[in-house]
């Protein structure tokens, strides 16, 4: 039979770098290794044939125990500042990037989480959990249904490899995908050293950056392109977590991704109930990965990788230039995603102020995040239930609807058109802490009922279906809060 892989364009770009960059070693495979859930959206995307994903050679290269055809296994040396410090080498301590599959609509790379220790494993023993990676498995998908840009999730293998963390638990892999698991820490490892910043710059314009590169231009004048383009793709993405109420929980410069992709899901969150300064991660005892800060924390990112690029030599002043345009590049997407949410036909200056005093309204009264925005849409229908979400501050809700309803009537919105361009805006579906809890309870079992549930609302997570109400609700009264910390 001929081989699953076959006809498919791969190659390992990435591993032709120089050996400086990435160590070439094999994953080290799971005890009975088995194939929980696969993502035959993403798979059919990559050109693989879905009807042959259940055979042995597709859980082999996914499992770690074989390597991707055409492919070259390795895992990248990285370093970066953690919590706002600078932490060192750091690099794969868990991931095999196994090599790039060339698609229609660009490069993209897989990459085992969890297939066991690297040279840059540190202290640690190179796996992932089942829990963390049902985690990430369900979050990148669920991202990339609500458009914002993420890596994606192809396979889910469990296994009955005991993993030690706070308790035993079950050793997973998840396969990422993404046309580049680059970070700012990548340059940075090279901060001093010109020639492997060049080297890798150079192979990131022309991976994924060909349009910056212009006849008879400088290195220099790349350099400030390049940061340019990332500072831009970069405040699109955070503007993009902060309407949504994501907080990502761990944004150090080893996970941003110098696409301005959502990279490195561990202890995030979606917001359930508002809070301004909410954090995810109860690791980050100092908040400061907190939502509303969570711009600033990329800005001050993209600092330090300007700085490990000012080995190339580029102009100061151009530099600081690229990097000052990091808020109005955030602020117009930001501008533009409220204005969607909020039905509103065009964006007027006092329009921040309205935007201002909904986070008010909702951090004073502890309103659902997501379902306060999608009850927008039905408020002046029913404005009682609506200013019912907001118990507890009524009275700063009543002032806030009138100046709402005045503001709609001001720019013609009010109208069954508008309602529904809201409705495909605001999402009814998240992943809820407590929901993924469920998955991966099932998962605990074998059972992949529940990402299947998941994976279809998550994907299209705009439209209501009748029978999955309770997807939609905030987690039930009285449970306790799960703690999700690096570990996960």
């Amino acid at each position: 039979m001929s081989s699953l892989f076959d006809g498919l364009a791969i190659s390992h770009h990435f591993a032709d770098l120089p050996s400086a960059f990435h160590t070439a070693v094999p994953p080290q495979p799971l005890a009975n290794a088995r194939l929980l859930h696969v993502n035959k959206e993403l798979a059919a995307q990559l050109g693989l044939d879905v009807s042959r994903l259940g055979e042995q050679e597709f859980l082999d290269v996914v499992s770690g125990q074989a390597p991707l055809p055409g492919g070259l296994t390795v895992s990248a040396v990285y370093s970066g500042h953690q919590f706002g410090v600078w932490a060192g080498q750091l690099g794969d301590g868990r991931a095999h990037l196994l090599g790039q599959i060339d698609t229609p609509t660009g490069p993209q790379e897989l990459q085992l989480k969890g297939a066991g220790k690297t040279p840059y494993s540190r202290m640690g023993d190179g796996r992932a959990v089942l829990r963390s990676s049902v985690r990430e498995y369900l979050a990148s998908e669920a991202m990339a249904g609500l458009g914002i840009a993420t890596s994606r999730a192809l396979a889910l293998v469990t296994s009955d490899t005991p993993v030690y963390r706070e308790t035993v638990e079950t050793g997973a892999i998840v396969t990422r995908v993404a046309p580049s698991f680059v970070r700012f820490g990548s340059f940075e490892h090279w901060a001093n050293d010109a020639t492997r910043v060049r080297e890798l710059l150079d192979y990131v314009l022309r991976e994924f950056y060909p349009e910056l590169l212009l006849e008879g231009d400088s290195e220099q004048e790349r350099v400030c392109r390049f940061l340019q383009a990332v500072t831009h793709r970069s405040a699109q993405m955070v503007a993009d977590w902060q309407t949504v109420g994501f907080c990502h929980g761990v944004m150090n410069t080893d996970n941003m991704s110098i696409l301005g992709l959502t990279i490195d899901y561990g202890p995030y969150g979606f917001m359930d109930q508002f809070r301004v300064n909410h954090v995810c991660n109860h690791s980050d005892n100092q908040g400061r990965y907190a939502w509303n800060a969570q711009p600033a924390v990329v800005h001050w990112n993209l600092y330090r990788l300007a700085s490990a690029l000012m080995v190339l030599e580029p102009d100061v002043e151009t530099v600081k230039a690229h990097l000052q345009t990091f808020e109005a590049s955030f602020l117009n997407r930001y501008h533009a995603n409220l204005q969607a949410k909020f039905g509103l036909r065009t964006w007027q200056a006092d329009d921040a102020q309205l935007v201002d005093d909904w986070w008010r309204l909702l951090h004073n009264s502890g309103a659902d995040f997501t379902l306060s925005f999608r009850a927008l849409a039905q408020a002046s229908k029913a404005p009682e239930a609506f200013l019912s979400l907001f118990e507890g501050s009524e009275d700063q809700a009543q002032a806030w609807w009138q100046a709402y309803s005045q503001r709609l009537t001001l720019d013609g919105s009010d109208t069954p058109e508008q309602r529904e361009a809201m409705n495909r805006v605001n999402p009814l579906y998240v992943l809820r802490n407590h929901l993924a809890e469920q998955a991966i309870q099932a998962a605990a079992k074998d059972d992949a009922s529940e990402i299947d549930t998941l994976l279809m609302l998550l994907r299209d997570p705009y439209t209501e279906r009748a029978g999955f109400e309770a997807y939609a609700m905030p987690p039930p009264e009285g449970s306790a809060e799960l703690a999700v910390s690096c570990s996960s």
